[in-house]
């Protein structure tokens, strides 16, 4: 399989809050998860449009944000690549973590 090595997030700081951008191939929106401090706890909301599947990723990147940053946190994600297998799915999955954990300086 050939690597995506399209992938790409962005952040954008809006007052005190950020916004990720998470796109890959054909890029578009598939999900939007937010992420806010509820005392020590961290709530996600997410909205999903049909049929895709970037808020099985979206909520967690949120929620891994928003706990380490303790900020209001939104997740954006569109990626589509055809005919991804389910291993190509794990490597995208990886590769979005990765981008995720150098952003957070990890």
């Amino acid at each position: 399989m050939i690597l995506p090595d399209d992938i790409e997030l962005s952040a954008t700081v809006v007052g005190r809050d950020i916004l990720l951008l998470i796109t890959g191939g054909v890029r578009h929106i598939g999900a939007a998860s937010t992420a806010y401090l509820d005392g020590e706890n961290v709530v996600v909301l997410t909205s999903a449009v049909p049929h895709h599947k970037e808020h099985t990723i979206s909520e967690s990147i949120a929620r891994k944000v928003a706990a380490k940053l303790r900020k209001t946190v939104t997740v954006v994600m569109g990626i589509h690549y055809d005919d991804l297998t389910k291993e190509g799915i794990l490597e995208v999955v990886k590769i979005v973590n990765a981008k995720v954990d150098q952003y957070l300086g990890q």
